[in-house]
């Protein structure tokens, strides 16, 4: 019984205040249809022309990027290749120095050895002059010491002839 006087009592109370009217349903229907027109007739393809718009200047910086990213590859190939080409000018020259350097060492040590072998013929010349003269000299010395040896060991002067041909003889190298 409660519930229904309840019930009873919201009937009472009037017109609902959620529930539109009817005026004000086709007030909202017409402004609706009125928004809806000015949309599609002038907003919409305005906006459609500005996303196009941006879409296309998007569209031509990638556009534009590729191109630029193109042409910086072949300006990379293209500096890479005369770095190559550089490299290789510059190790053949470098090796005709060195080949070039290589002559004059070579030349150098050529003339430096041609030298050496002239100062030690000179020296050898000189030597064996010195030897023969010093060869001279000790057969003398040699052929007086034996003659001295000789007269004091047999009381009298030997040969002079016989001496010289003895010492002569062991000088140079017979032994007879």
């Amino acid at each position: 019984m409660l519930i229904s006087t309840i019930f009873l009592a919201a009937e009472d109370l009037g017109p609902n205040p959620i529930a539109p009217e009817n005026k004000e349903l086709l007030w909202g229907a017409g402004s609706f249809l009125v928004f809806l027109f000015v949309m599609r007739v002038f907003l919409v393809p305005k906006v459609k022309k500005g996303m196009e718009a941006r879409y296309n200047g998007i569209r031509g910086g990638h556009e534009a990027a590729q191109a630029a990213r193109s042409s910086a590859q072949r300006d990379v190939a293209a500096y890479e290749a005369a770095l190559v080409e550089v490299r290789n000018e510059v190790t053949a020259r470098i090796d005709k120095a060195r080949q070039t350097l290589d002559a004059e060492r070579q030349a150098k040590v050529i003339e430096a050895n041609a030298r050496i072998l002239a100062k030690r013929t000179e020296a050898d010349t000189a030597m064996q002059t010195a030897r023969a003269a010093s060869r001279g000299d000790v057969a003398v010395a040699v052929g007086s010491v034996t003659t001295r040896a000789t007269q004091l060991v047999l009381g009298k002067a030997p040969d002079a002839a016989l001496v010289k041909r003895a010492v002569d003889n062991i000088m140079g190298g017979s032994r007879s």
